[in-house]
Formats: structure tokens, C-alpha cells, sequence
């Protein structure tokens, strides 16, 4: 196969124009390709207003003479190439007593599931809150006003947290497995649009997931999987320091020697109970802050030099800094034409998040803005330390908005009436986009001194980079508490606890960040299950 990088086209260019640009630069007639497919397409605005797609493209030719073709046409950007191709193990030879468990239905339990269903394990997943179709009536119902269910919200239920997101497809993890392609082919399998196989920024957003979701659910069954829902862990049964299946709420036993925990960052009570189990575990950095919304054509004006632009996806940006302190702050989940929503699951406790449809129509574009926290800042020790400080500032948060989401214009956060104004970017009425009740209040007592100071001196960084990001009118919503886990629960290299037969996993056991490391991570684990057991 033959892999043309850096290939230029102009946004908006016909579909067969991948096609015939790749036999100029090949020199050969296009009647000799035999395939032409796009690996990778990414926007090049180096040199704004001049923009440009930017494409990776693999070639094979009718001849197969491709190292000919390579050497003739004497470009560095074209390469002989080979696919890495994914391949999930065969089975070992121990015996395997009882089906695997699968604690959790967020991309990692999914995952785990899918895998281990497909290779004819037979897996039952557990799942606390309610399938995607129930779980998005609660959701909907919670934002116009009704009760939050404490299993069935933004954060439980079938799909987990990223169902409700932008559902961003992006990971930093190496893979020389192809895991992250594997991940992606079967969410296009199951409903998702192709074009988040190659695009540099995929995402597939909150309305086809929830599809998508449902539909690798019923594929899980039809391979005699099961799963149910409104089943929610309340024990792990353990002996002689080896697992040995789980009790659920109202009682029911499921006996299994392979217990996978997919539980996701904000299951507090799980962790609470494997506290009281002792399973080894510790409390691990994470950030909080703020979400701050934007109107989608100032990020476009500057990212495109283009206030409305033709043939481009609402624009994106990620950004990052280094404060006087030494505190990381930086841009997270980032939303494009999105909404903040209400992503409580407790009482009297308030976070939000993030989220886009497929078509990120909105007006505004929002984004985390957080600071990074470690343990020295949970003013407690021990595992759940940070579980304890986010659930601190989610309180505060509940109070200052009086359980609505609370929002502030940044020049009032920021107190700086006294200061000299600044060109203005963003009208002075400009207003936010949530899904759930909101109302502005003040967000000044929400964090410590230290936290505060970190995260404005972070949007000033951003400012200098985005001319208007800490603009007045620039609309703040809290808290953001809930970007990752707070708690490690330790594995072996095997994938295990210290306890024998369980396998911490995905976002929740901190071994993850987001729907396709998850997803990858969940594969994992089922791969390590697969070479030691036999198919039941």
C-alpha cells in the first residue's frame, strides 16, 4: 500500500478530488488506482485566511507495483505503508467456573462486554442505572426541572458520562495494537458516520451515541451476552483474598471468579464500599474549574480569520498554561456550537459538563476551564480524599446557584471593575446555552484563594492567544468537579487487583480519560481474560 502524506485541498472540493489529486502526485493515470481511501483529514490554518484540508491518504494500484511507482514519482510525502491490523487473542486453557462480570456500562464495561461476547464468553454486564432510552426521558425531565434519580442521570446508565458529551473520539494513547481503529470501526458498524475513522478531531455526538450505544447492546445479546439494568453492586464477595461474584441491591448473588470494575468516576458509593473491602487503592490528581462559554464565531473568527465559515466544522481550540504558582490549567472537553448541562447524581450536590449534537448547531461554543489539584489540596488523607473535596465544592455550588446551576459574567468573577476596559469582543448581552435551570450568582467563594488565582490567570494566558476569551461578558458556569477520577484502584500487570480475579478498568479505576481510551482499555482487560480462560 502506498501512503501519501500532506496531500492540500480546499475545504468544500468535490468528493473524487482525493482521487485524482493523489495520481498527480503518484504521475499516474487515475484508471490505475484500485483503491483510494482517506486515513486521515485534518485542517491546516497556519496561513489564515488561506485554509486549507490537510490529507493522509492510502493508494493501492491495480498493477501492484507500487515500490515502482514510489521510486518514479520521487516525493517524500509518499511512502510504502502497511496496516496494522487489530487481533483480539484466542482462548487460554483454565477452566472458567462461571460467566465473567461486568460492573458498568460506560465505553469500558461496553467495550470489555462487546469483546468478550464477541469472542463467545458470554459476559453479564451490570449496569446501576437505566438503558439509554429511560436514561435520556430522566435526563431531560431532571433539566426541565423534575428530581434528579441518583442511578439514572447524566452520569449512570447505559453509555455512561461521555453519552452525554460531546462524544469526542480523540486519544494520546500510543497504540501499536490498532485498538483506537478498532474502537472506531465498531462504533461506524453500529451507527456512527464514517467519517470518524479519518478525521483528526472525530467525535460522533450526544444523539448518535445514544443510538450507537444501544445498538452494540442488543449486538452483546444477540452473542448471548447479558445485561441488566437497575442492578446496582452494593458488595463484593471475596475469599481467601480472591473474588468470588458480587451481591446487588435487593440481594440478588451473581457468582463469578472474573469480576471487571467499569465503574466509572463518579460511582462514590462503589468506591466506598471497596474501601470497607480493602481493595488497594489511593487518591490521585485530577482538575477542577469552571465552564466558560464563548459565542462559536468568535472561536471561528479566530481559528478560520472567519466569523461564518464555508465549508469548515465549528471551530475548536485547546489550550494551556503555567501559573505563578505552578499549577497546570487548561482547556478540557471542549464543545463546539454546544450546551452546559447539569450533570448532578447527588442531592443537594451540583457539577456540570459539556455536550454537543452531531451537528454542533449551537450558538455557543463552552469549555472547561480547569486548574489542576493534587492531594496536598484535599485538606484530608486517605483513598476517597478527593471524593470528599469534590463533593465539598459541589455543595457550594448547589447553594450559590440554590440548586440551579450558578453562572457569573467573568469581569464580575474576575472583580476587575476598577481596571482599565479593554476592547470589547463579546456583547455585553450575550447569554449562556443549558440544558437545565440556571441563574447568575456569585462564583467567588466557590474556590480556594490558590484555585482562583491559577484559573484567571489562565483565561488571561488564553486572552493573550484568543482575543476576547476573558472578555466581560464572557459567561462562567460551576462547578466543573467531575473531569476524572479521583481514586486509583490498583492492578497488576496482569490487569488484577492484588484481589485475585478482579480487573479495575477504564475511566473510574484511573486508568483512562475519555470515551476511546476507555473503550481501549475495557478491550484490555477482555484480551487478558480471553488468554488465560476457556469459552464457557
Amino acid at each position: 500500500m502506498i501512503r501519501i502524506q500532506q496531500m492540500k485541498l480546499k475545504p468544500g472540493h468535490a468528493p473524487e478530488a482525493v482521487e485524482e489529486k493523489a495520481a498527480r502526485i503518484l504521475r499516474i493515470p487515475a484508471g490505475q488506482i484500485a483503491s483510494c481511501s482517506v486515513a486521515k483529514q485534518s485542517i491546516d490554518a497556519r496561513k489564515k485566511p488561506e485554509i486549507w484540508y490537510s490529507y493522509v491518504v492510502d493508494i493501492t494500484l491495480k498493477s501492484g507495483d507500487e515500490d515502482k511507482v514510489i521510486r518514479k514519482c520521487r516525493n517524500a510525502d509518499v511512502t510504502r505503508f502497511t496496516p496494522v491490523a487489530y487481533h483480539f487473542p484466542g482462548p487460554g486453557t483454565e477452566k472458567m467456573q462461571h460467566r465473567p462480570l461486568i460492573i458498568g456500562m460506560g465505553p469500558a464495561g461496553l467495550f470489555c462486554g462487546y469483546m468478550l461476547a464477541r469472542a463467545g464468553y458470554r459476559p453479564i454486564i451490570l449496569e446501576r442505572g437505566s438503558d439509554v432510552q429511560t436514561r435520556s426521558r430522566d435526563v431531560e425531565a431532571f433539566w426541565a426541572g423534575g428530581p434528579c434519580r441518583p442511578d439514572s442521570n447524566v452520569q449512570f446508565g447505559e453509555g455512561g458520562a461521555g453519552t452525554f458529551s460531546d462524544g469526542k473520539l480523540n486519544t494520546l494513547v500510543k497504540d501499536k495494537e490498532g485498538r483506537s481503529g478498532e474502537v472506531l470501526r465498531i462504533f461506524v458498524e453500529h451507527g456512527a458516520p464514517s467519517g470518524i475513522l479519518y478525521e483528526n478531531k472525530p467525535h460522533i455526538g450526544t444523539d448518535i451515541l445514544s443510538q450507537v450505544v444501544r445498538n452494540m447492546r442488543e449486538q452483546i445479546l444477540s452473542w448471548g451476552g447479558d445485561v441488566h439494568f437497575n442492578t446496582k453492586v452494593t458488595e463484593l464477595l471475596l475469599d481467601k483474598g480472591r473474588v468470588t461474584g458480587v451481591k446487588c441491591a435487593g440481594g440478588q448473588v451473581f457468582p463469578s471468579e472474573q469480576v471487571v470494575l467499569a465503574i466509572g468516576h463518579s460511582a462514590r458509593d462503589t468506591f466506598e464500599m471497596l474501601e470497607q473491602k480493602k481493595i488497594p487503592m489511593e487518591a490521585k490528581a485530577f482538575a477542577v474549574g469552571l465552564r466558560v462559554e464563548h459565542p462559536q464565531s468568535l472561536i471561528d473568527l479566530s481559528q478560520y480569520a472567519c466569523e461564518w465559515p464555508e465549508h469548515l466544522p465549528p471551530a475548536s481550540y485547546k489550550l494551556t498554561a503555567q501559573t505563578s504558582e505552578n499549577r497546570g490549567v487548561y482547556s478540557f472537553c471542549m464543545c463546539p456550537g454546544g450546551y452546559v448541562v447539569n450533570a448532578a447524581s447527588e442531592e443537594k450536590r451540583l457539577a456540570v459538563n459539556g455536550m454537543s449534537y452531531s451537528s454542533r448547531d449551537g450558538r455557543n461554543a463552552n469549555s472547561a476551564i480547569i486548574v489542576s489539584v493534587t492531594p496536598e489540596d484535599f485538606g484530608a488523607e486517605g483513598p476517597l480524599a478527593g471524593i470528599a473535596f469534590q463533593r465539598r465544592l459541589e455543595e457550594k455550588a448547589w447553594e450559590l446557584g440554590g440548586g440551579k446551576i450558578p453562572v457569573q459574567r467573568y469581569r464580575d468573577f474576575a472583580d476587575r471593575s476598577g481596571e482599565a476596559k479593554r476592547e470589547k469582543h463579546v456583547a455585553a448581552d450575550f447569554m449562556p446555552c443549558i440544558k437545565g435551570k440556571y441563574t447568575f450568582a456569585d462564583l467567588k467563594p466557590l474556590f480556594s484563594p490558590s484555585i482562583r488565582k491559577a484559573f484567571l490567570e489562565g483565561m488571561e494566558a488564553f486572552d493573550r492567544i484568543i482575543p476576547g476569551f476573558a472578555d466581560d461578558a464572557v459567561c462562567l458556569s460551576g462547578v466543573e468537579s467531575r473531569t476524572s477520577s479521583p481514586v486509583r484502584i490498583h492492578r497488576e500487570a496482569d490487569f488484577q487487583s492484588q484481589v485475585r480475579g478482579l480487573y479495575p478498568c477504564g475511566e473510574g479505576a484511573g486508568y483512562a480519560g475519555g470515551i476511546t481510551s476507555a473503550a481501549m482499555d475495557g478491550m484490555k482487560i477482555a484480551e487478558a481474560i480471553a488468554k488465560c480462560y476457556e469459552i464457557i
